[in-house]
């Protein structure tokens, strides 16, 4: 019974592997459900998955007549319950019909159901994954070649058992695989129509590996149950002047409004709007309404047959292409397996809500990860284990790996562009710059002489002042002599306690004071003190006359 129940699902599915003719197809256009039906191509799994029947897609588009021949990919897709698979059927009645019965008639008598791809009225999803037409027309060009036309149904978007991963995908694949993508919305083109768009297009393109040109080609905004005839006209026209408006980047507008637009205008090459009215109550609100012209609005009839063929008339057709070369139907299998499988994997971050919360994150990683191989090649060079190394050298290992870590960061994969990247890039170099910094101060650390300094500075000030304690005793200079035992009792007790913190490890304050302490003493007194006295003595050598040099003065006799 459970194997009965599956075999008959997988038929409603319109599994290629079924051999039988669809059974909800109703019995109108007997050329179509004859033997052509649609196909699943993209299975979607109850734990959220998708899967590429890569035997279905290749039957269909590996067939000897159709492998090398340029292919057209048009798409339908946007949220779920809005009429995409209604829609491509009067596509798939106008591709059988435009030579048969002629262009002008392709809609058929009143009372003829419509067929093809699966549809019905209601409140739940009817397409899941991605559908393709079995049969892929030939379509004849002007200069004597013919044109692949595939028709795709697609599964509809925020369905309440789809997640947002789920939508992202299946409208990237969409639109990575078409030529032509149609976005299906209800009414209006609204500001989170835009985002969504923005969010989907944007995990499209991620997964796209070089993009050399726009990553996708044709959008066609098709509004339906358009409402306002009276603002913007039924139609091409009435839909391009809604879009321009809807589109238009304006200086008062807020930074992400402006993001939204720029990004929709910079991924594809071509963008259109088309407004259609509703189809009629009778389309809307009877159960058992199976597509017959006499139930549908005559408005609605009126633009379908502008609509239909500004998709599919042979010159209107888009050739598929990738980084500006005219794409195959053997290619679009491989390349259709290759988006796939990134969209198996976690190859891709998961989509947020927010685009820019996930482009955040997606970058914030990415620095992550260069500073970590900075991080492990720097310990490779002056670690803990290291010995000390000469700064120069420590300097040029740093310029090297500073580069890599920013050139690794430029290879990852984010989300955001070029312009959103370049505040993270920016981070990334000032970290590794902080970076540096603590692994000069752990080099310097190893250097027996920077460690010195400290006891080294407190060793000459007890010399000093001892010296000059007994010079001011001998002379009877008393109280100056006491200061001067004072300082030789304070610098030996704080040479003992800078022993006690580095040996103890405790009281590291303490430590630090001193050397901070010596580090004063020793570059504002002592080194400033010792290059005079260098440079007095080197200036009485060279004004020293040449006779009192004796080798000179023997070298002369």
């Amino acid at each position: 019974m459970a194997a009965s129940s599956a075999f008959h699902a997988r038929r409603r599915r319109g599994s290629f592997h079924d051999d039988g003719i669809q059974g909800e197809v109703p019995s109108g256009d007997l050329e179509v459900v004859q033997t052509a039906r649609p196909i699943q191509v993209v299975l979607a799994s109850e734990d959220h998955l998708f899967e590429l029947d890569e035997e279905a897609l290749e039957a269909i588009l590996l067939r000897p007549e159709l492998r090398d021949r340029q292919v057209v990919v048009v798409s339908v897709a946007g949220a779920f319950r809005k009429g995409k698979s209604f829609l491509l059927d009067f596509m798939l009645r106008y591709m059988y019909r435009q030579h048969g019965d002629g262009v002008q008639g392709w809609l058929g008598s009143d009372n003829e159901p419509l067929s093809g791809f699966t549809w019905r009225g209601g409140s739940e999803r009817e397409t899941t994954g991605i559908q393709m037409w079995s049969e892929v027309f030939l379509v004849d060009q002007p200069n004597g070649t013919k044109l692949a036309v595939l028709l795709m149904d697609t599964q509809g978007t925020f369905d309440s058992q789809s997640t947002l991963r789920d939508s992202a995908t299946v409208f990237a694949l969409s639109t990575m695989i078409s030529s032509v993508q149609v976005y299906n919305l209800s009414q209006n083109i609204q500001e989170d129509d835009l985002q969504h768009l923005q969010l989907f297009t944007e995990y499209g393109r991620l997964a796209m590996e070089e993009i050399y040109l726009k990553p996708f080609q044709s959008l066609m905004f098709l509004v339906r149950d358009w409402s306002f005839p009276y603002e913007f006209q039924y139609g091409l026209h009435g839909g391009m002047k809604l879009l321009e408006k809807r589109l238009k980047v304006s200086e008062n507008q807020h930074e992400e409004l402006q993001s939204v637009r720029k990004h929709i205008h910079s991924c594809f090459s071509h963008i259109g709007c088309f407004l259609l009215p509703h189809p009629g109550l009778e389309v809307a609100t009877n159960p058992y309404f199976d597509g017959r012209i006499a139930d549908i609005d005559r408005k609605f009839k009126k633009h379908l047959l502008e609509v239909v063929p500004l998709l599919l008339e042979p010159k209107n057709l888009v050739v598929k292409e990738i980084n500006g070369t005219h794409i195959t139907c053997r290619a679009l299998v491989e390349y259709f397996k290759a988006y796939m499988k990134i969209y198996q994997g976690e190859e891709l971050p998961h989509p947020k809500s927010m685009l820019q919360a996930t482009a955040e994150a997606n970058n914030l990683a990415a620095v992550a990860a260069s500073k970590d191989g900075y991080s492990n090649a720097m310990e490779q060079v002056c670690g803990g284990d290291k010995p000390f190394l000469a700064p120069a050298d420590l300097a040029r290992h740093h310029q090297v790996l500073r580069q890599k870590a920013v050139d690794q960061f430029r290879s990852i994969k984010k989300m955001g562009g070029e312009e959103f990247s370049k505040r993270f890039l920016e981070q990334l170099k000032r970290e590794l710059e902080e970076m540096f910094c603590n692994f000069v101060k752990h080099n310097d650390g190893k250097n027996i002489f920077h460690t010195a300094r400290t006891p080294a500075t407190l060793f000459v000030v007890m010399l000093i002042f001892y010296v000059l304690s007994g010079i001011t005793g001998f002379i009877g200079l008393e109280p100056a002599a006491s200061v001067c035992n004072l300082v030789v009792g304070l610098a030996l007790l704080a040479l003992c306690a800078w022993a006690y913190v580095r040996y103890s490890g405790s009281l590291r304050e303490v430590g630090v004071g001193i050397d901070c302490m010596a580090e004063i003493i020793w570059n504002q007194i002592l080194s400033p003190l010792s290059a005079k006295l260098a440079g007095h003595v080197a200036l009485e050598a060279a004004l020293l006359p040449p006779a009192t040099n004796p080798h000179q003065a023997k070298k002369t006799n």
